[in-house]
């Protein structure tokens, strides 16, 4: 990790948990682009695709309590979408197959400007079921069924009813108020992330509070096995991703779970074998693609193999 640090790819925390217990936790680099404070274990970073884990878990948590299936249609709960929402299961927007044009990102200012894209788009990219596309329209999508369902906005959702329960004491959902200890993404040339748009779901938190996440998910206190199981099915094609990034199981249990996640400069991983009992986890908020490498070589260190060390061929 030192050596990762001092050849300018990595930048942020990082956790390793073996056997319930922390092996590792340490902080490298800044909080932001000045280069004048030290990060340390209690800032957030935003941990861009892997927010996508509450959505999906919410909707397991509904089905359980009986108030939807994962073959029910958009349309039950979302009337006045267009007639695509007849077509469109809970199932495709967990697996990225709902054939949902992507969020045309150049008029989206907030939550409001989502929903008016949904209800604007006329037709589908694809038959729901039949092909795979990864994109956020899926996401929000969820998240805008869970608030017709239970009467209150996602972000109060996702902090009653997942934060809270799993002590995610740390873990806030955009859009939120000047807050303390947030890593701010920046680049190799030191320029800045914009600030984030005023809509729902970028997640900030710790590496506690993922690890946390994973520990609470895994050992069913959130959602049941079957629920679990759900959620980490895929689209049988080369390349997808399921609710839980990749997800392996062996007679419908959970035996590994790997989720990764970027935006803007911001990138994390999370890599969990439940065999193995280990769980590895960084958070960077500058950018340089290497959070695979770095959990790869950490990963063969945990099983006594050789490891290689990270390289920047930036420089």
């Amino acid at each position: 990790m030192k050596w990762s640090n001092q050849i300018g790819v990595f930048n942020g925390n990082v956790l390793v948990s073996k056997n319930d217990k922390i092996i590792y936790q340490e902080s490298f680099g800044f909080t932001d682009v000045t280069k004048k404070k030290k990060l340390n274990a209690a800032y957030r970073f935003n941990i861009g695709s892997i927010t996508k884990e509450f959505s999906a878990v919410a909707l397991m948590q509904l089905q359980e309590q009986g108030k939807l299936q994962l073959d029910d249609k958009v349309s039950k709960f979302i009337p006045e979408l267009p007639k695509w929402a007849n077509e469109v299961a809970i199932r495709d927007l967990l697996q990225y197959t709902s054939g949902i044009p992507n969020v045309n990102w150049k008029i989206i200012n907030n939550d409001k400007d989502l929903f008016d894209g949904l209800k604007l788009t006329d037709t589908l990219d694809f038959k729901p079921g039949t092909n795979y596309d990864y994109n956020n329209n899926n996401i929000f999508l969820r998240q805008f069924i869970v608030e017709r369902l239970t009467c209150m906005s996602f972000k109060m959702y996702a902090e009653k009813y997942i934060f809270k329960p799993c002590k995610m004491n740390s873990s806030i959902l955009t859009p939120f108020g000047n807050e303390k200890n947030i890593a701010k993404g920046f680049n190799n040339n030191l320029v800045q992330d914009k600030t984030d748009l005023q809509i729902t779901g970028g997640t900030y938190l710790t590496t506690i509070d993922l690890l946390k996440w994973v520990n609470c998910l895994h050992s069913k206190k959130i959602i049941n096995n079957q629920s679990l199981y759900e959620i980490g099915q895929q689209f049988d094609l080369e390349q997808t991703q399921s609710a839980l990034g990749q997800a392996k199981y062996k007679d419908e249990n959970l035996i590994e779970h790997l989720h990764d996640g970027r935006a803007g400069n911001y990138e994390a991983i999370l890599v969990s074998d439940i065999n193995e009992k280990f769980t590895v986890i960084l958070l960077d908020n500058n950018y340089n693609g290497k959070v695979f490498e770095i959990s790869d070589a950490i990963i063969a260190i945990l099983k006594d193999q050789k490891f290689i060390f990270p390289q920047n061929i930036h420089k």
